[in-house]
């Protein structure tokens, strides 16, 4: 495993347990921007770095019991805290790394990724692995449940110009990574942007 894995898995390793109870009030901005993704009825989603699969429960009312839930993250102790919710019964959880899914290319109508591109290793490489699993036309949200500014302040920085999260960065990192960015929402309440995987 690299450093960044293990950083990884530290960093959240560390923080599973109470990751939750920290952000009890995160379900309704999670259920909106699963609602932006405009998935169907059988469909087939993977939240790409589930963590402790708050995404879960509306990721499968969106796609029914007959679409497919997938739930993939590098920390055990993630997913663990995942049945622990009882998220489990909502989707299948992977302990698999989101730079070489497990996955049949083409396979899934969507991605969805929450606090995800912070913590990618190789931005690139990393969502066109994401664009590998996605058939062509199917979408992807990179979310956060508060905007750039508000993270950083809680965080006690400053947003830097080459924040990767930022419009003009994301916009052509995604473009040559096989997404096309169709909208981008940067407000103290929630961060979304939403792109189309390419032909």
């Amino acid at each position: 495993m690299n450093d960044d894995h293990t950083r990884v898995q530290e960093f959240f390793g560390a923080r599973a347990a109470d990751w939750d109870s920290r952000f009890p009030d995160d379900g309704p901005a999670y259920a909106a921007a699963v609602a932006e993704l405009g998935l169907r009825e059988g469909d087939r989603v993977l939240d790409a770095g589930c963590g402790t699969g708050r995404a879960l429960p509306p990721l499968r009312a969106a796609v029914g019991r007959s679409g497919v839930v997938l739930g993939a993250d590098l920390t055990p102790a993630m997913l663990e805290a995942a049945v622990r919710a009882g998220r489990d019964r909502e989707g299948q959880l992977l302990l698999a790394d989101v730079a070489a899914l497990p996955l049949r290319s083409e396979s899934l109508d969507a991605v969805f990724g929450a606090g995800l591109i912070a913590h990618l290793p190789r931005p690139e490489a990393n969502l066109r692995e994401l664009a590998r699993v996605v058939r062509p036309g199917g979408t992807l949200a990179l979310f956060h449940p508060i905007g750039r500014a508000a993270l950083a302040a809680r965080q006690g920085r400053q947003i830097t110009p080459d924040d990767l999260r930022a419009e003009p960065n994301l916009r052509p990192l995604l473009a040559g990574s096989g997404w096309r960015m169709t909208s981008y929402a940067d407000e103290d309440a929630r961060f979304l942007a939403l792109a189309v995987r390419e032909d």
